[in-house]
């Protein structure tokens, strides 16, 4: 019976620690199928847009990733919730230049709809990327708020990880994930449709 288990980069990930920087490119194979799957679950949210394909998208996070000295990755979850905020970084930020190009620069009243369908895991629909930027505006906040319950949301909406594989990523307990999550989506939730302005319900 064969192991399918994934192989350990714990020696890897040490390497790295200690400034092996070439270590990352014998990690990539090992993480590389785990990292296509972060960004088609990354991409979903860009229903309808091919031009930043799942294929580039892994390979601009791996530029991303490549570049930053002495990574202090501790697991392969921790690396892989790295990796998926990555992702979301060059998502947003090319969502940011659509809805600029699109909108002569100027900020939109964004609908409550958009970013509650972002927030709930929906793709953005044609011209949704509004939903998506103003979502991600709002966890920037909640970041400054509170940091752990921001890392909490990228593990859980972003990374698509389980509350175990968030706790072992960010060094939590389960319970205190699973917390931090409830009071994120509401706090998430009060943000965002104070930002979208009066006449969009309670």
């Amino acid at each position: 019976m064969y192991d399918t288990s994934p192989p350990s980069i714990g020696p890897l990930l040490r390497e790295l620690r200690d400034g092996n920087l070439a270590a990352f490119n014998e990690l990539l194979p090992l993480v590389y199928d785990e990292l296509h799957r972060l960004a088609e679950r990354q991409r979903r949210r860009w229903q309808g847009d091919e031009t930043l394909d799942t294929t580039a998208l892994v390979h601009e996070a791996y530029l991303k990733l490549a570049g930053q000295q002495a990574p202090e990755w501790e697991t392969r979850a921790h690396f892989l919730a790295v990796a998926a905020t990555a992702m979301r970084q060059i998502l947003i930020d090319y969502a940011k230049r659509k809805c600029a190009a699109k909108r002569g620069g100027l900020q939109p009243r964004v609908p409550l709809h958009e970013v509650e369908s972002a927030l709930q895991g929906g793709a953005a629909s044609d011209g949704g990327e509004e939903g998506l930027v103003a979502l991600d505006d709002a966890l920037r906040r909640l970041g400054r708020a509170n940091e752990r319950q921001m890392r909490i949301v990228e593990c859980r909406f972003f990374a698509g990880m389980s509350i175990e594989e968030t706790a072992e990523a960010l060094g939590l307990s389960p319970a205190t994930v699973k917390r931090g999550w409830a009071v994120a989506q509401a706090w998430l939730y009060r943000d965002l449709r104070a930002a979208a302005g009066p006449g969009h319900g309670s």
